[in-house]
């Protein structure tokens, strides 16, 4: 029924090494997260009595159920891109389309395969979620009503991601629509809830966000049944229904339309301009005529040049640079025009984010209230975070994706025989990527530079803000490019690339959720943060120092958990501007200079040397 590209992916998956460490890793994630908070909770204050246990248990359910949503949700989308963006990459697409199977039988077979790995994570974790219910303050009802949404959120996601990889030609295209068309989702949720939209009821908003569904979920005490029908939202199964019927529209669009966009335009014969300018019809006539003359051989001749015009792609040869890396990265289209409007939806996304900061400045509210920040973190960081990871997670598909579309049309086994040295393959590639995203590395400092002029940030604040934004942009731009070089196969690098930008970010904001929750005395916090620091930090070493191991990645990726433990501290504790900026900007220029030694001495991946079996 499915078509035999999903069974393939179910008979080769579990063959795969990671497959299984992969879900094993989450759920002792999720775990690790309910000990490190009971760690920190039992060292601060007693559990005296079932009603302190149940509330960490409520407190634990609100902290866990987002996290995996979000986490899950991405992962989700980033796989079904991946699975049909590889196909592209590999010009194996045409061949799909060439056999017996059925159009739905591609689409699907590829939707589940990009929601095995994913769905394999979240049914490993449901275990680790239902032991919450020993704690007490949370009724089976929610664990179950978080489970329904988030699995049709997964299958809504991946379904999304596929649909927009059908029908881009270029990877970065389809990673970077995904990636803001899953903002845009979130945040219109958020707007919803807020009532900016007078026309429609903020009750909604648990309707059209899954995180908003989630967030009604865990409340200790819900304002209407979880399990019901009741309209117009705050439930879980009608939440759960119009999440999935997105993921069932998006399918069906897929289905309707996938011969329509395969192959893309860009791959499809283009006629000459001689077939263009001179009608069919004109070249009989004269071929008749010509054979009726006396001056055939003149016909013949004046007739044949006008045939000889070159294709309408032909035009004078521009002059390279002398790095021609660094000229076609800037003074081509080397990821395609459509590059424009992803450039248009980001700026677009800016302008909302600059709307919301000039509002919040306007009102005077400097602080949210939720259940996990207690007037801490200030409404405008709120608005501004999500937009800078999203800004970075940007770049860095740019970057990795740099290095595997070389990879698959070939070009990097040509660069054994080039004088293009190590250093000006990498500057090049560098720098390009920097120069195709500036939108994205200008914007945020733009708002940043806003946020000042409106009395919102300080100048001192400001400079730290933006230089340590140059230092991650750098960051994540060199590590997209170190795991395009140290992986041969592009799903693994794009996977492994954007998995440790997200989940750093990630693991920061649990972190300091942690940390607001328990805020008694943070000298005690370093033990039970231990877990995480040495899971981190053993992490970072496998995704970028277990190929091409060397002193100092094998330092940076067990110091900068530490390191980032140290400085969100120091942010807690107010006053320690200059720590905070000079513990993040040291260590992760440190691990910017770690990854970029090595790939300037040689070129590591033209010689197949950290190509694995499990690759293969």
């Amino acid at each position: 029924m499915i078509g035999p590209i999903f069974h393939r992916e179910t008979a080769t998956l579990p063959r795969r090494g990671r497959h299984f460490v992969a879900r094993v890793v989450f759920a002792l994630m999720v775990f690790g997260i309910i000990c490190t908070t009971w760690l920190l909770m039992a060292g601060i204050q007693p559990v005296q009595n079932p009603g302190d246990l149940a509330k960490f248990g409520v407190l634990i359910f609100q902290l866990i159920a987002p996290f995996q949503l979000i986490v899950l949700m991405f992962t989700a989308a980033l796989a079904g891109t991946t699975a049909v963006s590889h196909e592209k990459d590999k010009q194996t697409i045409i061949l799909l389309l060439m056999t017996s199977l059925t159009n739905a039988e591609v689409v699907i077979g590829k939707i589940g395969a990009g929601l095995l790995a994913s769905f394999n994570a979240f049914l490993a974790a449901c275990p680790v979620m239902f032991l919450v219910l020993l704690l007490g303050g949370v009724a089976p009802e929610q664990v179950l009503a978080a489970a329904w949404i988030t699995a049709c959120t997964l299958a809504t996601c991946a379904a999304i991601g596929a649909t927009l990889a059908f029908w881009r030609e270029k990877t970065f295209q389809a990673l970077a629509v995904t990636t803001l068309l899953l903002a845009f989702w979130l945040a219109l949720g958020e707007v919803v809830a807020s009532g900016l939209i007078f026309w429609v009821p903020a009750e909604w908003a648990s309707l059209i966000s899954p995180l908003r569904a989630i967030i009604e979920v865990t409340q200790p005490l819900p304002s209407k049944p979880i399990l019901s029908l009741d309209l117009p939202g705050g439930n879980a199964l009608l939440s759960g229904g119009v999440v999935l019927l997105i993921g069932i529209a998006s399918t069906a669009l897929s289905i309707g339309l996938l011969r329509v966009w395969n192959p893309s335009r860009e791959r499809r014969p283009v006629a000459s301009q001689a077939d263009e300018d001179i009608p069919r019809e004109n070249f009989i006539g004269e071929s008749i005529a010509s054979v009726s003359t006396s001056d055939n051989a003149k016909a013949s001749t004046d007739m044949a040049q006008r045939r000889q015009v070159k294709a309408w792609k032909s035009r004078p040869a521009r002059k390279v640079w002398n790095n021609p890396v660094l000229w076609r990265e800037m003074r081509t289209w080397a990821y395609g025009r459509k590059v424009v409007f992803v450039r248009f939806a980001y700026l677009l996304f800016a302008l909302i984010v600059a709307f919301g900061l000039q509002r919040t400045m306007a009102s005077g509210v400097a602080y949210e209230i939720t259940s996990f920040q207690e007037k801490l973190v200030p409404e405008t960081v709120s608005l501004l975070a999500p937009f800078i990871v999203l800004s970075l997670i940007i770049v860095n598909a740019l970057a990795v994706n740099s290095i595997t579309n070389e990879r698959d049309g070939g070009a990097l086994d040509l660069l054994l025989v080039t004088e293009i040295t190590p250093p000006s393959f990498l500057l090049g590639k560098l720098l390009g990527v920097l120069y195709v995203t500036k939108e994205m590395v200008l914007a945020p400092m733009a708002l940043c530079v806003f946020l000042w002029w409106g009395g919102g940030l300080g100048t001192e604040n400001l400079v730290f803000t933006v230089l340590t934004l140059i230092v991650m942009v750098l960051f994540v731009t060199m590590l997209g490019i170190h795991c395009g070089m140290i992986y041969s196969q592009s799903r693994v690098a794009i996977g492994t690339s954007l998995g440790t930008v997200f989940f750093l970010f990630l693991g920061i904001a649990v972190c300091m959720l942690i940390m607001l929750m328990f805020r008694g005395s943070f000298g005690r916090q370093l033990a039970p943060f231990l877990f995480i620091i040495l899971g981190g930090g053993t992490g970072l070493y496998m995704a970028l120092g277990s190929r091409n191991p060397s002193p100092a990645i094998t330092a940076s990726s067990f110091l900068l958990p530490f390191l980032t433990f140290f400085a969100i501290t120091s942010f807690l504790l107010r006053d320690q501007e200059l720590t905070v900026f000079l513990t993040v900007s040291v260590s992760y220029a440190f691990a910017t200079a770690a990854m970029m030694v090595p790939a300037l001495s040689e070129f590591d991946f033209a010689f197949g040397r950290t190509k694995t079996v499990d690759e293969e």
